[in-house]
C-alpha cells in the first residue's frame, strides 16, 4: 500500500495536508523575508565610529585615525570622515553593494518602498497573496464534489428519482455518493413496484367484480342456482386471495418489521401439512427433523405457494423433497407440466407476471411465486426454477434457506 494512501481515501486529510503545506511555504517565506530585513537594517544601523587604517602594498600605514560616518541619504553610498594621528583630516566614499556591478556616486538603492521596514511589510503581503491563490484551487477541487453530491440530492428531491451523481476516487465523498445512488436506485425501484402493484392490483380486482357484478344482473331478484353460488363463491375467495397477497407483498417489499416471531421451524413437519392439503407425494429422506430459523406463517405460506404454482399446472404426480446441503436446507417441488422455458425462469418471480398463454381462469393472481421469493430474501434465502432432474416434462421450484445448526 502506498504511503499517500490514506490522504487519497480521507478527505479531511487531504484537506488538511494542503493548509499545512501552505503555512509551511508562507513560514519559510517569511523567515526568508525577515532575515532579510535584518541585514538591511544591519547594514543602516552600523556603528558610527571605527578605526581605519590605509597601507600600501608594503603593508606601511599610509593613513591610521579614527573614521566617523557621515549622516546621509543611503541611496548614495557611505561616506566617513577620517582624523588622522597628525591631524590631517581624510573623507573615504563606500559604494553600496551591488550586484556585480559597479555604482558610482549618485547612484540609486532600489525605491524606498523596498527596503525596511516597508519592504519587509510587502514581501509579507505578497507571500500572503500567493498562498493564498495557490491554496484556494486545491481546497475547491476537492469540495467541488461535494457540490456535485448536493445538486443531484436537490435533484432527487424535488422528485427526480432518476438523479445519480458521478462516483469518483475512494475517499468519503465517493463513498457517499456510491451509498447515495444504492439508496436512489432502490427507493425508485421500491416506488416503481408500487405503481406497479397499484396498477396490476387494480386490473386483477376488477375481474373478478365483473364476474360477480354481471351474475347478479342475470339472477334479477331469482333464486340462485348452486352452481351460480358456487361460482359467487369462487369470485370472492379470488378477491380474498388477492387482497391478502397484495398486502402480504407490499409489507414484504418494505421490510415491515413485525411480521411474526423468528423461531426454529421444523421444516419437514410443516412441508408434510401442506403436501396433505394438495395430494402432493413428500419425499423426506430418512424423517430427521430439519429445522430453519424463521417465521413459521411465512415460511408456510411460501412452501403452499410453490405446492399450489405446482398443482395448477401440473398434469400429474406432485413431489417434495427436502435435503440438507451443507449449512442449508434445500426444499424441490417438482411437477409434471408444461415447464418453464429457460428465458422466462427470472421473470416469473416478478408481481403479476404470466407465462404467455397462462389462462385467467387457472387461477391464480400472479403474486404467488414473488411472494416466494420474497420471503426467501427475508429469510436469507433464494428460489430459483430449474428443469427437472430426470429429464422428463416439466419444471422443479427449489428453495433454499439456512438450516439451524
Amino acid at each position: 500500500m502506498s504511503l499517500l494512501s490514506p490522504f487519497s481515501r480521507r478527505l479531511y486529510l487531504r484537506i488538511w495536508l494542503a493548509v499545512v503545506g501552505g503555512v509551511v511555504v508562507f513560514a519559510f517565506a517569511v523567515g526568508v523575508a525577515w532575515r532579510w530585513a535584518a541585514e538591511q537594517n544591519q547594514n543602516q544601523h552600523q556603528p558610527p565610529t571605527r578605526e581605519i587604517i590605509i597601507a600600501d602594498a608594503q603593508g606601511r600605514p599610509l593613513v591610521e585615525g579614527l573614521a566617523l560616518r557621515q549622516r546621509g541619504n543611503p541611496n548614495e553610498g557611505l561616506r566617513y570622515r577620517i582624523e588622522a594621528g597628525d591631524g590631517a583630516v581624510y573623507e573615504m566614499y563606500l559604494s553600496p553593494p551591488t550586484s556585480g556591478r559597479h555604482m558610482r556616486p549618485g547612484d540609486r538603492w532600489p525605491a524606498s518602498w523596498f527596503r525596511p521596514p516597508l519592504g519587509f511589510l510587502w514581501m509579507l503581503a505578497l507571500v500572503g497573496i500567493a498562498v493564498t491563490v495557490g491554496v484556494f484551487p486545491i481546497i475547491r477541487r476537492l469540495l467541488q464534489r461535494l457540490e456535485t453530491l448536493q445538486r443531484g440530492v436537490q435533484r432527487f428531491g424535488e422528485g427526480d428519482l432518476s438523479a445519480r451523481v458521478a462516483e469518483q476516487g475512494q475517499d468519503e465523498v465517493a463513498d457517499l455518493a456510491r451509498q447515495f445512488n444504492a439508496a436512489a436506485a432502490r427507493i425508485q425501484t421500491l416506488v416503481q413496484s408500487h405503481k406497479s402493484l397499484l396498477a396490476n392490483a387494480s386490473h386483477e380486482l376488477r375481474s373478478p367484480l365483473t364476474r360477480i357484478r354481471m351474475g347478479l344482473e342475470l339472477m334479477q331478484g331469482g333464486q340462485p342456482s348452486p352452481a351460480f353460488r358456487a361460482e359467487i363463491e369462487r369470485n370472492i375467495a379470488e378477491l380474498d386471495q388477492l387482497v391478502d397477497e397484495i398486502l402480504l407483498a407490499s409489507r414484504l417489499d418494505v421490510g415491515a418489521a413485525d411480521m411474526g416471531t423468528v423461531e426454529a421451524v421444523d421444516l419437514v413437519g410443516l412441508a408434510v401439512e401442506e403436501c396433505a392439503r394438495v395430494n402432493a407425494e413428500p419425499q423426506v429422506g430418512d424423517g430427521n427433523a430439519i429445522e430453519v430459523p424463521g417465521v413459521a406463517k411465512l415460511l408456510r405460506r411460501a412452501v403452499r405457494n410453490l405446492l399450489e404454482n405446482a398443482r395448477r399446472y401440473s398434469q400429474g404426480e406432485i413431489t417434495l423433497a427436502i435435503t440438507r446441503a451443507g449449512h442449508d436446507a434445500v426444499l424441490r417441488v417438482c411437477d409434471h407440466g408444461p415447464g418453464v422455458p429457460p428465458e422466462q425462469r427470472e421473470r416469473i418471480f416478478e408481481p403479476f407476471y404470466r407465462l404467455p398463454g397462462a389462462s385467467e381462469r387457472s387461477g391464480g393472481v400472479g403474486l404467488g411465486l414473488a411472494l416466494v421469493r420474497s420471503i426467501a430474501t427475508r429469510h436469507g434465502g433464494s428460489v430459483a426454477c430449474e428443469d427437472r432432474p430426470d429429464g422428463k416434462a416439466g419444471a422443479c421450484f427449489v428453495l433454499r434457506l439456512p438450516a439451524a445448526p
